[in-house]
């Protein structure tokens, strides 16, 4: 199998191990509840795991703006349907910025590696 379609392949796993990571930090309570905090701890760990196997493939820049971008996009939405904290216009042009990098590192730039 094409090595860079496995390292996307991980990479979009490890977005949403962390942003599921994420959803059950906030329902950790502060770290008050234990099954949500085991529950975030065990997420954020397979993240960064899936996000190593990204890296045999892909260059660390483009891997991390990535997973980092579409989690803050992804948990922005989670947010908002989940926990009903809505989002004003500049929140939605900022999300639409980060989609728009995202977008140009990965079909623009020579550096993504595919």
């Amino acid at each position: 199998m094409n090595p860079i379609l496995i390292s996307y392949g991980a990479l979009a796993v490890a977005i949403i191990c962390e942003v599921t990571g994420s959803t059950f930090l906030q329902k950790s309570e502060q770290f008050t509840r234990l099954v949500p905090t085991a529950t975030m701890a065990l997420f954020y760990v397979a993240s960064f795991y899936f996000l190593s196997i990204a890296l045999k493939a892909m260059p660390l820049g483009i891997a991390y703006a990535v997973w980092g971008g579409l989690g803050i996009v992804l948990t922005a939405i989670v947010s908002v349907v989940v926990f009903r904290h809505p989002l004003d216009a500049w929140a939605y042009v900022g999300i639409a910025l980060i989609v728009s990098g995202v977008m140009v590192m990965n079909l623009l730039s020579k550096s993504s590696g595919h």
